[in-house]
C-alpha cells in the first residue's frame, strides 16, 4: 500500500517544480529573453526579409516588327502593373541580358506580327524566362498570362469578347504573401523556442548536479515533467500571444477562426515541443549537445516537412508519411486555417487528434526516460 501511495502523481509535488521552475524563470534574464524577446524578433525580421511577392519584373522587349499593334502590345504589359518594360536593340542580346541576370523575362516581337494579327492568322510572341529562379519564373509566366489577357482584349477588334474569365481569389484576395508567410514563421519560432527552453534549462541543471538530487527525493518522474512544463508553458503562451498582436497590428494578418481552437491547438502542440526538449535534455545532459540536437530536430524538420516551404502534397509518399509525426506539420495546417480561412470544427478534428497523439507520445517518452535514470 505504501509503494502503491508512493508512485501516485501528487499535484501538490509537481506545483512545487512548478514554483521553483518560476522563481528561476524570474532570476534568468536569459531565459526571459529568449521567451518573450527573441519569437518578436524573429517573426518581425523574417516577416519582412521573406517576401513572395515579385514586383516591377525588368522585361526586355525587342519589338522587330515595330507596327501599331506591337506598340500596343508593349503598352498593355507597361500598363499592368506587372513590369518594368525596357527596350533591347535585338532579341540576341535580350537574351544575352536574362543570362548576365539584368532582366528577369524578354519578349521578343518577330516583323509580321502586326500584319498576321490583322490578316487573322496566328501571330506568336516568344517570350524568354530565366529559369534558374523557377519559383520567381512561374510567378512571372502567370503575370505574362494576365497581361496576355488584357493585350488581347485591348487588340481585338470585336467590342465586346464574347467571353470573359474573371478569377476570384477567396481567404486572401490582394494575394499578399505576409498573409501566408507571417503564420508559417509563426509556428518555426513556437516550436523552436519552446524546445529549446525545455532543453537547454533542464541541461544546466544535469551539468550542475541539481537534476540528480531531486531524482533522488520521492517526487515522481511525472510531477517533475509536469513541474518542468507548467512555467514555460506559461512563459511561452505570453511569447505566442506577442507575436500574435505582431502579426495582427504589423502585418495586417486577420484571424477568421475560433480564438479557443486556437487556444488548444497551441496548448497541444507546446506539450509536444517541451517534451521534446526533456527527452533531448535527458539523453544529452548537457547544454551544447543539447543546443545542437534541438536545432537539428527542429529547425530543418520543421522548414522543410511543415508544409512551411513546400506543399506536402508535392512531397513524394514516403516523406508525406514522415510530415506526420512532426507537431508542426499539423500546427501549421491549424494556424492558417484559423487565421485566413475559418474552417469547420469537422476540419480541425483531425490536426488537432493528430496533434492531441504526438503530444502524449513525446510525454510518455519523456517520462520512460525519467524512469530509466530513477531506476538502479
Amino acid at each position: 500500500m505504501r509503494k502503491l501511495l508512493h508512485g501516485r502523481f501528487d499535484p501538490n509535488r509537481a506545483l512545487s517544480i512548478a514554483r521553483k521552475e518560476a522563481r528561476h524563470v524570474r532570476r534568468d534574464p536569459f531565459t526571459l529573453a529568449v521567451a518573450l524577446g527573441l519569437p518578436l524578433m524573429l517573426v518581425l525580421f523574417f516577416g519582412f526579409a521573406i517576401n513572395l511577392d515579385v514586383k516591377d519584373v525588368d522585361l526586355l522587349v525587342a519589338d522587330g516588327d515595330r507596327s501599331r499593334v506591337s506598340r500596343q502590345l508593349i503598352e498593355s504589359l507597361s500598363g499592368s502593373g506587372y513590369f518594368h518594360v525596357r527596350r533591347a536593340p535585338s532579341a540576341g542580346e535580350a537574351a544575352a541580358a536574362l543570362g548576365d541576370e539584368r532582366a528577369k523575362a524578354a519578349l521578343i516581337v518577330e516583323p509580321g506580327f502586326g500584319r498576321d494579327l490583322r490578316a487573322g492568322k496566328l501571330a506568336p510572341v516568344q517570350v524568354l524566362l530565366d529559369g534558374a529562379d523557377n519559383q520567381s519564373a512561374g510567378i512571372v509566366a502567370s503575370y505574362l498570362a494576365s497581361a496576355e489577357g488584357m493585350a488581347r482584349s485591348r487588340l481585338s477588334e470585336q467590342p465586346v469578347p464574347p467571353a470573359r474569365i474573371e478569377p476570384r481569389f477567396l481567404f486572401n484576395p490582394e494575394l499578399d504573401s505576409h498573409w501566408f508567410i507571417v503564420p508559417g514563421i509563426f509556428v518555426i519560432v513556437v516550436g523552436l523556442i519552446s524546445t529549446l527552453l525545455t532543453a537547454l534549462t533542464v541541461a544546466r541543471e544535469w551539468e550542475s548536479g541539481s537534476m540528480e538530487l531531486l531524482l533522488s527525493t520521492p517526487v515522481r518522474p511525472g510531477e517533475i515533467i509536469a513541474g518542468k512544463l507548467l512555467p514555460y508553458m506559461g512563459l511561452c503562451f505570453v511569447g505566442v500571444l506577442l507575436v500574435y498582436v505582431l502579426a495582427r497590428t504589423v502585418f495586417g494578418v486577420p484571424f477568421v477562426g475560433s480564438h479557443a481552437v486556437f487556444f488548444l491547438a497551441t496548448l497541444l502542440f507546446l506539450g509536444a515541443t517541451m517534451a521534446q526538449g526533456l527527452v533531448i535534455s535527458v539523453t544529452t545532459r548537457q547544454q551544447q549537445l543539447a543546443f545542437q540536437a534541438a536545432m537539428n530536430t527542429g529547425m530543418l524538420p520543421i522548414q522543410l516537412l511543415s508544409g512551411f516551404i513546400f506543399p506536402i502534397e508535392n512531397m513524394p509518399r514516403l516523406f508525406q508519411l514522415l510530415t506526420t509525426l512532426l507537431p508542426a506539420r499539423w500546427y501549421m495546417t491549424l494556424t492558417r486555417s484559423l487565421f485566413l480561412r475559418g474552417p469547420s470544427l469537422a476540419m480541425m478534428s483531425g490536426p488537432l487528434l493528430a496533434l492531441a497523439a504526438l503530444s502524449a507520445l513525446f510525454v510518455l517518452v519523456s517520462l520512460r526516460k525519467f524512469k530509466t535514470d530513477l531506476e538502479p
